[in-house]
């Protein structure tokens, strides 16, 4: 059984964020494989086993741009110039296509904080088209009102993904379902301190526990994409 994150990892993240640069992180970089890397790719495997029963499909893949999302910034179109991310983001996703594509289950450390997140971040296109049908439909769109009143009445889980102030042109503002129509993704998410459980062989089913406390949402959006 994995036991949780090490302490250092708390350490080297805090010290990544006051020297964040090449020469430091080469220097370092065993200190990130040992006390993240290593770490990270255990809690892949053992969260997938437990996300297996409530998630059949559930790709758990301990590698880097699989499940875990490398360290290294995209830095060409940002205006931070940091080369080096000072978190830890784990994906699992279930469904059809490529992985940022599917719904899935998020795990993001950046100390002091930890967020747990369930869904999918931005639609495409295809999928968003598809997404605004269902809420219109009389079938789907009301499963979907229903799958976000279980999560919000599971816990201090918040529901999210608007990008957009208003309705979109073309579509009836006063529909009793428009406000989904302003959202450009669809996630559930809890924000917290680390808690000492992170540090413990329990955190795999600390998480899953609480996705599986927002899993209607991700039920209905792996629904979507498996239609869309």
């Amino acid at each position: 059984m994995v036991a949780g994150f090490p302490p250092e990892l708390v350490t080297f993240f805090h010290d990544l964020r006051l020297h964040n640069d090449r020469a430091w992180f080469t220097a370092n970089k065993e200190r990130y494989e040992r006390d993240v890397l290593e770490p990270a790719k255990e809690f892949v495997l053992a969260l997938g086993e437990r996300l297996h029963p409530i998630a059949p499909g559930v790709q758990a893949d301990p590698r880097v741009n699989r499940s875990l999302f490398r360290i290294q910034r995209d830095t060409r179109f940002a205006n931070d110039k940091t080369p080096y991310k000072t978190n830890l983001g784990v994906w699992l996703w279930e469904g059809v296509g490529p992985r940022m594509a599917c719904s899935g289950f998020y795990l993001h450390v950046e100390p002091p904080t930890l967020m747990l997140g369930v869904g999918l971040y931005q639609f495409s296109d295809a999928l968003l088209e598809a997404f605004r049908e269902a809420v219109l439909s009389d079938v789907y769109g009301p499963a979907l009102d229903e799958a976000a009143r279980k999560v919000t009445a599971a816990g201090p889980y918040s529901v999210d993904g608007r990008r957009w102030k208003r309705v979109p042109r073309g579509y009836d503002k006063d529909h009793p379902r428009a406000d989904w129509l302003t959202f450009g993704g669809l996630y559930a998410g809890l924000e917290l301190p680390i808690p000492p459980v992170f540090h413990e062989p329990g955190f795999a089913a600390f998480c899953a526990e609480h996705y599986r406390k927002m899993l209607p949402l991700h039920t209905w959006l792996r629904e979507l994409t498996e239609r869309a």
